[in-house]
């Protein structure tokens, strides 16, 4: 499975945010930078951060299969659409999608600050694909911070679609609930949510191999786990999310297609 970052719950012991994100600092700067000169100036992260790709096996094998997907699911004819991708890891998928949907903006984000030499190495001459920001997706979107105004403020209802691929396994509860309460405020109404995983399917986790992968999760991290469609459900329900279509995958994984309202 691709190692997603696991949006990790540091919620005690928080330090201000520009220590905690010392790229938030430089994003302010490149946007005040911008805004006073008339030029643009690229995020200064991104001279403190790598440009260089991440490799990612298991991406490498499951993006065909999930963009055969999204080929179904996603429109290829409407214009200025939007799609944030949730925990977008190294950055392969969303560059790789973005060249099938030159319609659809992606906007990758990720709670790991690190990753984002390796997002923008990706995005390089895709024009759809924008910059990189920070997302902690257990936090409701209205107290995100970001220099694209993704938040609830700016945002309420105008992405067409959200894409999250291997996080909820590695991730704590806490990211799954968030992952669809901030759908749920994004997300036009009739927005699709696409994630991809391995999941259990009414309380039943199969093959053999994805049992000793969830108990070699709940080793490393006890919040981290298989999660079962039906809890899933439940949570998505409880914000007017429903799942339309579950797609079975490779390597004994599975697209779900959630819709809003």
């Amino acid at each position: 499975m691709a190692a997603k970052s696991c949006q990790a719950n540091f919620k005690s012991h928080r330090l201000p945010y520009v220590y905690k994100h010392p790229y938030k600092l430089f994003s302010f700067l490149s946007t005040w930078l911008t805004r006073l000169s008339g030029y643009h100036f690229l995020p200064l992260y991104t001279c403190f951060s790598i440009m260089k790709r991440i490799t990612n096996p298991a991406g490498e094998r499951n993006k065909d299969p999930i963009l055969n997907v999204l080929k179904r699911v996603l429109s290829k004819t409407a214009p200025n659409l939007r799609l944030l991708e949730v925990s977008s890891g190294v950055g392969l998928h969303a560059a790789y999608f973005a060249k099938e949907f030159p319609n659809i903006t992606f906007q990758p984000s990720e709670f790991d600050t690190s990753l984002f030499g390796s997002i923008d190495a990706y995005r390089q001459g895709v024009e759809n694909v924008a910059c990189p920001i920070f997302i902690d997706v257990s936090q409701p979107c209205s107290e995100w911070q970001n220099e694209a105004n993704v938040n609830q403020r700016c945002c309420a209802n105008q992405f067409d679609y959200m894409l999250n691929i291997n996080m909820l396994h590695i991730s704590p509860i806490a990211c799954a609930k968030g992952l669809f309460h901030n759908a749920s405020e994004l997300l036009k109404r009739g927005g699709l949510l696409i994630t991809y995983g391995p999941y259990a399917v009414d309380g039943i986790l199969s093959p053999d191999s994805n049992v000793r992968f969830n108990e070699s999760l709940q080793q490393r991290n006890p919040e981290w786990g298989i999660r079962d469609t039906n809890d899933l459900c439940k949570m998505a329900l409880q914000k007017g999310i429903t799942l339309e279509e579950v797609i079975d995958l490779p390597a004994n994984n599975k697209c779900l297609i959630w819709k809003n309202g």
